[in-house]
C-alpha cells in the first residue's frame, strides 16, 4: 500500500490531460474534429509505447552487455527479478561518465535496464542494488506505458494548439466560432499546461518506484545513499540537453541536466532531498 496515493494522483493527472485535449477539440469546429484528435492521440501513444525500449537505448548510445562483462549487474538484477517472480530483462551499459540508470520496455518480458559507466564507477554494490530495484519497479508498475501515454498526449495537445493558432479557429460557421482572444490564449496555454501535467505524472511515478524498489530490495537506506551520491555526481557531470536525451530524461533515476537548465516546475523528477527523506523514513520503520 502506498502512503502517498500516487496511483490516484496519476489517474487524476491523466483525467486533466484528457480534459485539456477534449476541450481543445470541442473549441475547434464545435467539436466535429474531436474524434480525429482522439485517434491521433491513440496512434502516437501506441507507437511511442511499442518502441520505448529502442528509443531510450539509442538516445544513450547504450550497448548490450554479457554476464562476463557486467557480473555484478547481472547478479543483482537476476536476484531481484527472481524475487519479484518476473523474467530477466536485457542489460545495457551506456558509455557516458554522467552517473545514471534507466529501465525501459513495454512490459516485463520486453524490458531493458541500462546503467551508465559513470554510475557503475560511482556506487558500491549495495547502492547499485538499490538503484536497480528502483528501475525494475518502473517496469513492473508499467510506468513506461504511463510516461509514453502522457508524452504522446502532451504532444498531440501541442500540435492541436499550433493548428488553432495557424487556422485562427477558422473551422465551422461564423456563429460557431469561439472568441478569437480566448482561442489564442488557449492555444498558447494548453501546451504549457500539458507539459506541466506530464512532468507531475513523472514525479509521482518516481516516488512510487523509490518506495516499491526499497520494498523489493528490503534496503531503503541503500537507495537513499545512492541518490545522495547521484545528486552530486549528476551536477559534477551533467549531460548536454540534446533533444534525444531530453526525451529519455524522464526515465532516468536522477535528472541528468544541470539544475539551472530545469526549473522546479518543469522538472521530471521530484527534489532529491525529499526522495531521500522519504526513504530514510522507510528505513526507520524497518529497523
Amino acid at each position: 500500500m502506498h502512503h502517498h496515493f500516487n496511483g490516484l494522483k496519476t489517474a487524476g493527472l491523466f483525467a486533466a490531460i484528457f480534459a485539456l485535449l477534449l476541450g481543445l477539440g470541442s473549441l475547434i469546429g464545435g467539436g466535429r474534429f474531436i474524434w480525429l484528435f482522439a485517434l491521433i492521440g491513440v496512434a502516437v501513444t501506441f507507437y511511442g509505447y511499442w518502441n520505448s525500449d529502442k528509443l531510450a537505448i539509442r538516445a544513450m548510445r547504450a550497448y548490450p552487455v554479457s554476464e562476463a562483462q557486467a557480473p555484478a549487474m547481472y547478479r543483482i538484477v537476476r536476484e531481484l527479478s527472481t524475487r519479484a517472480g518476473k523474467p530477466m530483462p536485457r542489460l545495457y551499459i551506456s558509455p557516458t561518465q554522467a552517473p545514471n540508470a534507466f529501465a525501459t520496455g513495454r512490459n516485463p518480458a520486453n524490458a531493458a535496464v541500462c546503467c551508465t559507466e559513470g554510475i557503475l564507477a560511482l556506487l558500491d554494490e549495495r547502492e547499485l542494488r538499490g538503484v536497480l530495484g528502483h528501475e525494475l519497479m518502473h517496469v513492473y508498475n508499467r510506468d513506461i506505458l504511463t510516461s509514453s501515454v502522457a508524452a504522446a498526449l502532451a504532444g498531440v495537445i501541442t500540435s492541436v494548439a499550433q493548428m488553432m493558432l495557424f487556422f485562427g479557429g477558422g473551422f465551422g460557421d461564423n456563429e460557431e466560432r469561439p472568441n478569437p482572444v480566448a482561442m489564442i490564449a488557449l492555444a498558447l496555454l494548453a501546451p504549457l499546461a500539458a507539459m506541466l501535467i506530464q512532468m507531475a505524472i513523472s514525479r509521482t511515478r518516481e516516488f512510487d518506484a523509490d518506495e516499491d524498489g526499497a520494498r523489493l530490495t528490503g534496503d531503503p537506506l541503500a537507495l537513499a545513499s545512492a541518490l545522495a551520491k547521484l545528486e552530486r555526481g549528476t551536477s559534477a557531470a551533467p549531460l548536454a540537453p540534446e533533444p534525444q536525451v531530453v526525451n529519455a530524461a524522464h526515465m532516468m533515476i536522477a535528472n541528468p541536466f544541470r539544475a539551472q537548465d530545469v526549473s522546479k516546475l518543469f522538472s521530471t523528477h521530484p527534489p532529491m532531498d525529499e526522495r531521500i527523506r522519504r526513504l530514510q523514513g522507510m528505513g526507520g520503520h524497518h529497523h
